[in-house]
């Protein structure tokens, strides 16, 4: 049975307090519906011998990426903070793998890579290898934002050519525009990533 399921992970995008509680600097609506469907995700993937990646935004306490330093986004995630931390009701796969992304400062919007917000240039983490390490070829992807992390996340894996599974009912957008959502849904679709 195990073998069967050799060439499977499955990718827990940034289920982190700063966007999966209420009190996060980047609460993401919807969060708590989702983080109860992931969890189920969690266990199935453990059961039946599946890799489980957890990927975490990780940055500096001043980063480009952030408003007050001249980016978009509110103070998030910063390295061994509360906000930062997976959130506490997250299940945790015994054998995991663990990205961090943003480390240097950079966007990490996507497991598999992060751009320097000042230059444009783009550098990998070691999610990529850690998969191809293991024989991986086929991943379902899970977590916040759809709109931002899931979906580079997803794009990314598919330009590697990995076979990618989006579950619809464990993921949730920010939706900074309206309908970024369904975007980035339409995005991750038209790349390839099978929607269920």
């Amino acid at each position: 049975m195990e073998h069967e399921f050799q060439d499977a992970a499955l990718i827990v995008v940034d289920m982190q307090n700063d966007f999966a509680d209420p009190n996060g600097s980047l609460y993401v609506r919807g969060a708590a519906r989702v983080l109860e469907h992931v969890n189920r995700e969690i266990r199935s993937a453990v059961d039946n011998g599946i890799l489980v990646v957890y990927t975490q935004d990780w940055h500096p306490e001043s980063t480009p990426h952030f408003a007050k330093d001249g980016g978009v986004w509110p103070v998030h995630c910063v390295a061994g903070s509360w906000g930062a931390s997976l959130h506490p009701d997250l299940a945790i796969a015994p054998e995991a793998v663990y990205v961090r992304k943003g480390i240097g400062g950079e966007d990490g919007y996507s497991g598999f890579s992060v751009r320097n917000p000042e230059t444009g240039a783009v550098s990998r983490t070691e999610l990529d290898q850690e998969l191809r390490a293991r024989k991986v070829g086929s991943l379902t992807v899970v977590g916040l934002a759809t709109d931002y992390c899931v979906k580079e996340t997803v794009l990314d894996a598919r330009r590697l050519g990995y076979g990618v599974t989006v579950l619809e009912d464990c993921i949730a957008a920010v939706n900074l525009e309206a309908g970024d959502g369904a975007a980035a849904v339409e995005a991750m679709t038209s790349a390839g990533a099978e929607l269920v």
